[in-house]
Parts: C-alpha cells; sequence; structure tokens
C-alpha cells in the first residue's frame, strides 16, 4: 500500500475512493508512568512516552491501511496524523486520508 502526505501520485490518475482512518487509544503501564514522572523534574526526554506514541503510530496506521485495503484502494493519499490525550497517561492517536484507485 502506498501511503502519501501529498493530495496526488505523480504521474498516475487517481480515483477516490473515500476516508479511511485508524484510531487507538494507547496507555503506559503504571511503571513507567512513575518513571516519567521523575524524569520530568531533570528534564529531558521521556522515552516510555515517545515508545508509546510511536506504537500508536503504527497500529493507528495499519488499521487505517486495513480499511483501505477493503475498499480496494491501491494507495492513501493525503495521510495525516493526529494525537490527543484522553487521560493521564493515555493518548488517542488517528492516521487518516483518502484511499484512491491508482489508473
Amino acid at each position: 500500500m502506498l501511503l502519501l502526505n501529498i493530495d496526488h501520485v505523480p504521474g498516475r490518475e487517481i480515483e477516490a475512493l473515500g476516508i479511511v482512518k485508524g484510531t487507538v487509544v494507547q496507555s503506559k503501564n503504571f511503571g513507567k508512568d512513575f518513571m516519567a514522572g521523575m524524569k520530568t523534574l531533570v528534564g529531558g526526554e521521556i522515552v516510555g512516552y515517545t515508545e508509546m506514541l510511536t506504537e500508536a503510530r503504527q497500529i493507528a496506521t495499519k488499521r487505517m491501511v486495513d480499511e483501505a485495503q477493503a475498499l480496494g484502494a491501491d494507495a492513501v493519499v493525503n495521510v495525516r496524523f493526529g494525537s490527543s490525550s484522553v487521560m493521564q497517561g493515555a493518548a488517542e492517536v488517528i492516521a487518516y486520508g483518502t484511499a484512491v484507485k491508482l489508473r
């Protein structure tokens, strides 16, 4: 599956099939959350959260691709990601775009 964050596929005509998305709400475990809280005292990257969001983006992307494949798409254009905090230590990540058939 071709994923692009532009609104076309260079050199190809496309037929739009519809919007596709994948979402996930991911949380960290208590031990990692405690250590992240300690990290805020000294500064620097909170690796546990970085890993959590990376995994969440991968899951959301796979779900978006699965939805596109179910529509018979060859690609998803104009791919975007969004995230929001739903509670302390948990974040929602969404991947979305337009499923297209290549001609």
